[in-house]
């Protein structure tokens, strides 16, 4: 890239001033994935990257993705409530609780009937005490425990305060159940899902999850990754939200 193509990059983007897009994250690509292919498609710029709120690789959806001085206000996004839709599929576990790992467990779902099911949902409502996934980013002595739990390792993980505001059963299609959640930052929906297994005296594991708000920011309005990245290498104006300052 020659310099007079940095710096009409830089004028029509303003990256370094800062700037926040909305992404839809595809399927089996790292939040760090986005960030990195953000970041690769405006160098020479050498400017901050990030993202805030982790999204496994098996989610997809409403990914935050800040540059230059506002990454200074990662924190501030991360802070926001999200919701989430997805599915859960009732009568097995996973080591990941989620599809990230296959099913070492099986539970019967006989005695499950609808009822049961919404029951159950209401019941996680409000403030809960939440075990994080052994399989999780969380880091323990500077490592990450997902990489201790791929070693066979065991990790001794703490219970966790988090909050949901509700949890809606849209559709029931037996074993796997259509939710809607909004919650508070730091819940894992996979350990909601394994946790709804047991309520229900069986198995359960997350097995589609989509993220569709984080604050008032909502995925409708995101872009799709390989669409910005080729405005952005064609110096093409592009539909910037605006922060909430």
């Amino acid at each position: 890239m020659e310099n007079n193509e940095k710096d009409q990059i830089e004028k029509v983007f303003s990256f370094a001033e800062g700037q926040m897009l909305l992404i839809d994250k595809p399927l089996t690509w790292t939040s760090f994935d986005v960030v990195g292919k953000i970041r690769n498609s405006i160098k020479p710029l050498k400017i901050k990257v990030g993202h805030a709120g982790t999204l496994d690789p098996l989610a997809t959806g409403l990914l935050i993705v800040c540059t230059g001085k506002f990454t200074k206000k990662i924190d501030s996004y991360q802070a926001e409530d999200k919701e989430y839709t997805g599915t859960i599929t009732l009568g097995g576990t996973t080591p990941s609780y989620d599809l990230e790992t296959e099913v070492d467990e099986t539970f019967p779902t006989d005695h499950i009937s609808e009822q049961m099911i919404h029951d159950a949902a209401k019941t996680f409502e409000g403030d809960i005490d939440q075990y994080p996934p052994a399989h999780s980013a969380i880091k323990i002595n500077g490592e990450r425990i997902y990489e201790k739990a791929r070693r066979g390792e065991t990790v001794e993980l703490k219970t966790r305060k988090v909050s949901i505001n509700s949890f809606i059963i849209e559709k029931i299609e037996m074993p796997v159940v259509h939710f809607r959640v909004s919650c508070s930052k730091g819940t894992y929906i996979r350990s909601l899902a394994y946790d709804f297994g047991k309520a229900l005296s069986s198995g359960a594991h997350l097995s589609s999850l989509r993220r569709t708000k984080s604050g008032n920011y909502q995925v409708e309005n995101a872009w799709n990754l390989e669409e910005l990245i080729q405005k952005i290498k064609a110096h093409k104006e592009i539909s910037i939200t605006e922060p909430q300052l």
